[in-house]
């Protein structure tokens, strides 16, 4: 007989820790590609502000996204917490790389689009393969 192995997402720790880490990663994504197209396609750097600001969302928002699709309840709280804890962890980043940690501006960009993303996974439909909690 099978031994039922408990699933990630049944640990909000654990699962907000991994749903920050594809968040940091998606942000890490967009800010290439949207820098790629910046130099090479724009080439004018006026705009480096807002496409800084895009990839911010773009990473609270799938980060949450996740949280709130596989953990299925709390999708605003979620959302919200995985927006401060990536906006902790640009911030370390930040200080470690220029010295002066991340703005207030990114912490309100990441946790609106946390609790927006959160929200919006919370409604999604069903992941096929998510084990019963």
């Amino acid at each position: 007989m099978r031994k039922h192995r408990r699933s990630i997402w049944t640990n909000a720790p654990l699962s907000a820790a991994a749903s920050v880490f594809c968040g940091l990663a998606v942000t890490a994504a967009s800010w290439l590609l949207l820098s790629a197209v910046l130099f090479f396609v724009m080439r004018d750097m006026n705009l480096v502000r807002a496409f800084a600001g895009a990839s911010c969302v773009s990473g609270g928002y799938s980060g949450a996204y996740i949280y709130g699709r596989y953990r299925r309840r709390r999708g605003l709280i979620g959302g919200l917490v995985c927006g401060a804890l990536m906006y902790g962890a640009v911030s370390i980043i930040g200080l470690s790389i220029l010295g002066a940690p991340a703005g207030i501006k990114k912490l309100l960009l990441l946790t609106v689009s946390g609790a927006a993303g959160g929200v919006a996974g919370v409604n999604s439909k069903r992941p096929k393969r998510l084990m019963d909690q």
